[in-house]
């Protein structure tokens, strides 16, 4: 090899050019972690309604080391991810001294029993609300679907004045309504929706000028549903959906059908 000029002058030269590498990489780290390149601006955007000032001051000061060049982004996103409130996190670089957070909060849905909230997209997560917020309950994988069940079940009472407290899903994939006025609705498995938007139109065109406390609607009936009222703890009536109009009932009547309850 030592007889082979051109050989060991590409040795020396590679050898060279790694030092040199070696050397800028070296100068390069001893610069960007001088304390020349300060972050001096930390500005948060987003619309932020349960995250607060002192929570994000807080993790500027404990979780956000080094410099413009050196902050680990990684490690400060986790940090402001562990936020309760926080639902997704991203942060970025603004030349020379700034660095950009911008957080997305969850918004509450309902609660998910007693141990979890659920947002509008259907994910839980586990925060303190003292709003007033109606109750989920169902399987562990039933989350997205109640939630999402929720707003169509929503739309069809509204046309009579009525609010989900609670929403239950069985395991067997049955539905169930608790009212805000205390009225339990059984929806079962098929037809949900064309179920509770015939019973709301006759509720509200009907019912509702009963003037009587209703706590118990069962709609698994093909062609119509029974009531309960207080005093009706065993005794059930029902109406035929086919056949009442407005004005058709008056206080103390119902039309009564013979049917069997199906799911």
């Amino acid at each position: 090899m030592w007889d082979r000029p051109t050989l060991l002058n590409w040795i020396a030269n590679l050898l060279f050019a790694l030092s040199v590498v070696v050397m800028l990489y070296a100068a390069l780290y001893v610069v960007v972690h001088l304390p020349i390149f300060p972050l001096r601006e930390v500005k948060i955007d987003g619309q932020l309604s349960h995250v607060s000032r002192e929570q994000v001051k807080l993790i500027v000061a404990k979780h956000l080391k080094g410099n413009f060049f050196t902050l680990d982004l990684i490690k400060a996103r986790d940090a402001f991810e562990k936020l309760p409130w926080a639902r997704n996190v991203s942060l970025r670089r603004r030349w020379p001294d700034k660095l950009e957070v911008s957080i997305e909060e969850h918004q509450a849905l309902a609660r998910w029993g007693s141990i979890a909230l659920v947002n509008t997209h259907g994910e839980l997560f586990h925060a303190a609300s003292g709003s007033d917020l109606p109750v989920f309950y169902g399987p562990g994988d039933g989350v997205i679907e109640v939630a999402s069940q929720y707003g169509e079940f929503s739309k069809a009472l509204k046309a009579a004045n009525l609010e989900i407290a609670s929403l239950g899903l069985t395991p067997r994939r049955a539905w169930q309504i608790t009212t805000t006025n205390g009225m339990v609705v059984e929806l079962g498995r098929v037809e949900m929706q064309a179920r509770l938007e015939k019973f709301a139109s006759v509720y509200s065109s009907t019912i509702a000028g009963l003037n009587k406390k209703i706590t118990y609607a069962d709609l698994r009936y093909p062609n119509g549903f029974a009531l309960r009222k207080p005093t009706e703890a065993m005794k059930s009536k029902d109406l035929d959906l086919e056949n009442v109009k407005p004005g058709n009932i008056k206080s103390g009547d119902a039309i009564k059908k013979q049917t069997k309850a199906v799911s």
